[in-house]
């Protein structure tokens, strides 16, 4: 284990893992750390229910096919803590975290607080104490409470779909959570608005409209649509003839629309030249692990049958399940196989609503536990929540040993339920993220 996750290891044993809706002790943190929220480079804060991730992930593309230095702050990680800090581009070195790490928790004194306030202070540092052009913040959970909501300024807020997910923190219906998404928009500071319900866009809009904050939306302002093979981008006074975007999945056109807005509104706020061949590129050269990611090398693949294919998704709400089936159905369309559904889930999920998705295109389900999280829903637990949705299903006391004993012909192997389950897949594949 590297040195900075063993000083976060050290952390979970002294405090919560959990969230806490609250700012009083980041706050208190931050002051102690001299504000370090305050001295960012200009800040896109990103919140949402699914595809804030993703959405990051191709701003990120853009701007660095425009030649800009972007941090980037993303959770949680898949397989290494590192992964949730990039400055310019590369993940934080090992040294570099763990000092910060050492200086935000001598800062805190051993007063409560949870771990991942802890980690949005060291992001908050690590930001600061680096130039870059641009740092693009995502929000942990919801939005009005979350420990990211504490910067004075941002330069642009983005909120991208909201769905029914964190019931227990957010409210009980579409509304409820959308008005805590929208906690982020700040006074007079422009807000990208993705595809929503219109139950959610609703109290999004009002949010803004109170703020007095300019609000693009899409499907108003800009929209996107896959025409012969290629994407094209419609705003108010442009039209983009673009690539398909490099990540798998008809909403990640709506994703793409969403960031291709957010860089360009942040360009021109900025003064900063943004072209379309930058957009094109970005599209083509995006990354995203864990997002519909086709599995083509490493030890999972070995095991598997030879003709197997395997993809990886970390979705774990409904929403979620129903772009995965869309886009597993879109896969079948073109080229029919047996579809093997390995699952792992936390208990604070949807898992029935989740996996119901899946019963008119899966020929086989399977049970595996979460090993990186203690709220992983035991794999024999799991099996009957699949029965109760329709399967006749099976566990298995591993992922690796799930994939081994697949006897199918040319099985489509699907790895999906949770973030943790994903990035358990990638650690087992040996194939993290870099």
């Amino acid at each position: 284990m590297s040195k900075a996750g063993e000083r976060i290891e050290a952390l979970l044993r002294l405090h919560p893992k959990g969230f806490d809706l609250s700012l009083g002790r980041i706050r208190r943190l931050l002051s102690v750390l001299g504000d370090p929220q305050n001295k960012l480079p200009p800040v896109i804060h990103v919140a949402g229910t699914n595809g804030k991730g993703s959405t990051i992930a191709f701003l990120r593309a853009i701007f660095e096919a425009a030649g800009l230095r972007v941090h980037v702050d993303t959770s949680p990680h898949l397989v290494s803590w590192h992964e949730r800090f990039r400055l310019s581009g590369k993940l934080v070195s090992d040294e570099v975290l763990s000092d910060a790490i050492d200086r935000v928790a001598e800062a805190n004194k051993g007063e409560a607080i949870t771990v991942f306030e802890l980690l949005t202070a060291v992001m908050f540092v690590l930001f600061a104490e680096e130039d870059a052009d641009v740092a693009l913040v995502e929000v942990g959970l919801g939005g009005r409470f979350d420990c990211t909501n504490v910067m004075d300024e941002v330069a642009l807020s983005v909120i991208s779909m909201v769905g029914m997910d964190h019931e227990a923190w957010l409210g009980d219906t579409l509304g409820k959570i959308a008005f805590e998404k929208a906690g982020i928009i700040k006074k007079m500071t422009p807000v990208i608005i993705g595809n929503q319900d219109s139950e959610a866009l609703e109290v999004i809009e009002q949010q803004a409209d109170k703020m007095r904050a300019p609000a693009s939306i899409y499907g108003q302002h800009f929209h996107a649509s896959e025409e012969h093979g290629r994407m094209v981008w419609q705003g108010e006074d442009r039209l983009l003839d673009l690539p398909l975007p490099g990540l798998f999945g008809n909403h990640q056109v709506e994703n793409a629309a969403t960031a291709i807005m957010a860089a360009i509104t942040f360009a021109e706020g900025q003064n900063i030249k943004l072209n379309q061949n930058h957009i094109a590129q970005g599209l083509k050269n995006v990354s995203w692990p864990a997002r519909m990611q086709h599995l083509r090398r490493g030890k999972l693949v070995d095991v598997a049958p030879q003709d197997a294919e395997i993809w990886l998704d970390g979705g774990h709400n409904p929403a979620a399940g129903a772009v995965i089936v869309e886009y597993i159905q879109d896969l079948n369309t073109r080229d029919p196989r047996p579809l093997i559904l390995i699952a792992g889930m936390l208990d604070t999920k949807d898992a029935s609503g989740f996996l119901t998705y899946f019963r008119a295109i899966a020929d086989c389900a399977v049970a595996i536990p979460v090993l990186t999280s203690e709220a992983g829903i035991p794999a024999e637990k799991l099996a009957s929540i699949l029965k109760q949705a329709g399967f006749i299903p099976k566990w298995a006391p591993s992922l690796e040993n799930a994939v081994a004993s697949i006897s199918e012909s040319r099985p489509r192997v699907l790895i999906t339920g949770s973030l943790y389950v994903a990035g358990d897949a990638l650690a087992a594949n040996g194939t993290p993220p870099s």
